[in-house]
This record gives structure tokens, sequence and C-alpha cells, in this order.
């Protein structure tokens, strides 16, 4: 994970720049043989890190975006693409988002694939404790919540597959009240410029430019659904025809294609993704 950028200058620079924020090396950590980035505390800011610096290459190329989003910790690198905060400030919520959530240990979460919305809608209400947490398509979602919540809706909904995640904490559900609580304490000094791509929110999916509403948003996330289905259903309301998924995998590519089939779908994750990027 962006280990194949290193011979880059702008990369090199934006390593050094993290290191300075984080105290810690993002390529040691990616490179480590005892899997360091797999931990939330390193996942987020490494995932940030390389990220943006993808972002910024690829506008170097001269594709500019119509809109942004991003799901989850994508929502900090949607921002910084967009203006409203630079890399340091990013990197810095980032880090502190992540430290945070690795501590949360209570609850859990769990991913449904292939069942029927209604009976886990039903469901949802009347079991306390867990909410959805991740709307990701038509035919996935991840719940979140106590651990007796979700592993309720796991036995009672019948779903193609139901997985347990592993995660330290039950992740956008109201059991992240006390992170998000000491989060926001953090966010509210930080100016949020206005945005110069409108970004659609994971806790609201309308596109948005002021950087009151868009500060707003994010404080909402911490507990707060990522809403990615209706992210993607309003892509093409906007004129927007082809999405460009920047970062390491093609997660978010999949779930674009179940929602929205006639969406031309890239992917930049890598050096040579990069280089062969339609125009």
């Amino acid at each position: 994970m962006g280990l194949d950028l290193l011979g880059l200058p702008l990369a090199q620079e934006r390593f050094a720049q993290a290191e300075a924020v984080l105290g810690w090396s993002v390529t040691d950590i990616v490179a480590d043989q005892e899997d360091k980035v797999s931990h939330t505390r390193y996942t987020q800011p490494c995932l940030y890190v390389v990220e943006s610096l993808l972002a910024d290459l690829l506008q170097a190329q001269g594709p500019r975006p119509a809109a942004l989003a991003g799901h989850s910790l994508g929502e900090y690198v949607a921002l910084y693409v967009a203006g409203v905060f630079d890399f340091a400030t990013g990197l810095a919520l980032v880090k502190q988002r992540a430290e945070l959530m690795s501590t949360a240990s209570e609850g859990m979460m769990a991913a449904l694939l292939g069942f029927d919305n209604d009976a886990l809608q039903a469901e949802l209400v009347a079991t306390p404790g867990v909410v959805l947490a991740n709307d990701n398509n038509p035919g996935q979602v991840v719940i979140s919540g106590t651990v007796a919540g979700v592993e309720t809706v796991m036995a009672n909904v019948k779903a193609k597959r139901a997985v347990p995640l592993n995660v330290s904490g039950a992740f956008h559900s109201p059991l992240m009240a006390d992170a998000a609580e000491a989060f926001a304490a953090i966010l509210a000094p930080v100016e949020f410029g206005d945005a110069q791509v409108a970004v659609l929110s994971n806790v609201d999916p309308t596109p948005a430019t002021a950087g009151a509403v868009l500060k707003e948003r994010l404080a909402e996330q911490m507990t707060g659904a990522v809403r990615w289905r209706e992210i993607t259903l309003a892509l093409p309301a906007l004129g927007i025809d082809r999405v460009v998924e920047v970062g390491p995998g093609n997660v978010l590519t999949g779930l674009v294609k179940r929602t929205c089939k006639d969406l031309e779908l890239v992917n930049v994750g890598a050096l040579d993704q990069l280089s062969a990027l339609p125009d």
C-alpha cells in the first residue's frame, strides 16, 4: 500500500510530512511483517496518507472531480481533496480519530449479504442495542451495536452470509458516543474552509460546499450511519457517469456497481493504475 510510490519526489515529501505529524513512519508500518497496518490506530492514518497522495497525483494528470465522497475514513480524504483543510490538518484529525476508535472496545459489527431488506429493518426496530451502520448497497449492509443485539439480528434475519467483523468496537453506532464526544472537542477549533468541489457526506448524502455544514456532518459521522447506497444513487442525478475509486483495493467499486450498473468504474490504487487511467 503506497510503497510503489516511493520513487516519486512528491511521495517522499508527503511521507516525511506524515511522519512529522504522526510520530511514526507510514512506510515502516505498511512494510511491517507483523501486519501492524491492520490495527485501527495505524490503518486509518496510512489510508489517509496514501489516498490523499494518489488523489493529488491523479489531479496533476488533469482530471477534476465533479463531486467527492468517501466511505467512513475516506470522507476525510474527500474533504482534503475538496480544499476544506490542508493535508497536515486532516492527518492530525485522522490520527486522533483512529486513536479514539482503537480504544472503543464495546460491542461488535457484522456484515450481512443477500437478505430481505424489510425483514432486516423490522428486526432492527425490534432489537435493542443494534443499528444499521453501513448501508453499502442493496445486497450488503453492516450492523453495529451490543454483542447481544448484533448476534440476535444475525440469528433472526435470513442472509446468504452473515460475517462478524474483526474490529475493536461498534463503529457508526450510539456505542461510540463517548469517543464522538471526545472527538467533537478536538474538531471544534479546527477551521473548515468552503469546499471547491461539492462533497456528499456519509450522514447526509446531499452535495454541500459550506465548510460549516461539512464540519457539522463530519462531527456526526462517528455515531451516524454510512449512507453509501444513497450517495451512489445521487451520482447519476449530478450528471456523473464515471466514478474513480482512489485507494488500495476495489471494495467501493464493487459496492457502486451493485447499486448503479451503468456507471463507468475506474480504480486508482497504485502507480501503474494511475498511469493507465483513461482520458
